[in-house]
């Protein structure tokens, strides 16, 4: 059986990026064709510690196997691994060219399938022509959670036509996870659709919705939404957020906002996530005291990032409950 309360289940990451180019049939592509993303590329993939070459060779197969090797020497039991959809226009047709990568929600559901350690994540753009066909299919593979990028994928949640959409989620359960705030690692449509304000129609319809990094600041002169999130989490008992990439070098920007997750009552809204493969560092966190010397001096060299970033998160004084508290969020479709 399992245990009746969150807190006595396992941790788990709940923001974990899935990344292909194609190799192995896996139906996914990434976006190599400028200098810049090779850079992009070659600096996410040596900070987790895999070589630019394995791009070259299977590298479906390779991330996917360092990626689970990373997340069983960790303290995470599991890892939501996320499906990217593609862009599409106000007319319900593919944006071609626009994106940067994409990672097909059938190769996220098998994944899981395969690996008991991966949860799946689905993606898809509720203005798709064949939307609730897919919504439908991906909740009968086991989908446990919907992410989304709004501003990336050119999604406005607030709009009405979607919200027959957002109350079939609601009745089956599955929750979603929405970007939120500011970006800059995928190229934007809508910088604006980052707004949680954005999130009230499906909040309203009875979503469970998690704030992707609670609305913060991703650059200096970003929109600054959090005071938003909040707000909306007073209104919303079913709007959470999650801390991923807080463990950013220019961690000033979202670590600023650690003292009033850390407070109740908006702790009891916060649930654990890293952001894997985005980079992990301390030395905000250290600057600003809310971690010591000795910490930083411990994790800040760790080879693992999921580790890395659950302990600095630990350190900083984020409870157990935030490590488990997915749980509770996402849908848990029997598996065989």
């Amino acid at each position: 059986m399992e245990p009746a309360r969150t807190e006595e289940l396992p941790p788990v990451d709940a923001h974990v990026h899935i990344v292909g180019n194609g190799a192995g049939g896996t139906g996914c592509w990434l976006d190599m064709s400028s200098g810049f993303r090779r850079l992009q590329a070659r600096l996410l993939l040596a900070a987790i510690g895999m070589e630019a070459s394995s791009l070259k060779g299977d590298f479906d197969r390779l991330y996917v196997e360092h990626l689970l090797a990373k997340l069983r020497e960790s303290s995470m039991s599991a890892a939501v691994i996320l499906a990217q959809e593609e862009v599409y226009g106000a007319d319900g047709k593919r944006v071609p060219g626009a994106g940067l990568f994409h990672v097909p929600n059938s190769y996220v559901l098998e994944l899981a399938r395969k690996h008991r350690e991966f949860i799946p994540a689905v993606s898809i753009h509720p203005g798709r022509p064949d939307a609730f066909d897919e919504l439908e299919r991906c909740l009968e593979g086991g989908a446990a959670m919907m992410k989304i990028l709004p501003n990336v994928q050119n999604i406005d949640c607030s709009n009405r036509k979607f919200a027959k959409f957002w109350e079939r989620m609601a009745a089956a359960g599955l929750p979603l996870l929405s970007h939120t705030g500011g970006e800059k690692t995928l190229p934007v449509v809508d910088p604006e659709l980052a707004n949680p304000r954005h999130l009230e129609l499906p909040l309203q319809m009875g979503v469970k919705v998690i704030a992707a990094h609670c609305a913060t600041k991703s650059a200096l002169f970003d929109a600054n939404w959090f005071p938003d999130f909040v707000a909306m989490t007073e209104r919303h008992p079913n709007l959470y957020g999650d801390n991923s990439a807080f463990n950013v070098l220019n961690n000033r920007i979202r670590g600023d906002t650690v003292p009033r997750t850390l407070a109740d009552p908006l702790a009891s809204r916060i649930i654990h996530g890293s952001d894997w493969p985005v980079p992990v560092n301390g030395w905000w966190a250290r600057v600003k005291g809310y971690i010591d010397a000795e910490t930083h001096r411990r994790w800040q060299s760790h080879p693992n990032l999921l580790e890395r970033d659950y302990q600095l998160k630990r350190a900083k004084g984020y409870a157990p409950a935030t490590f488990t508290r997915i749980w509770s969020v996402i849908r848990r479709p029997r598996r065989a």
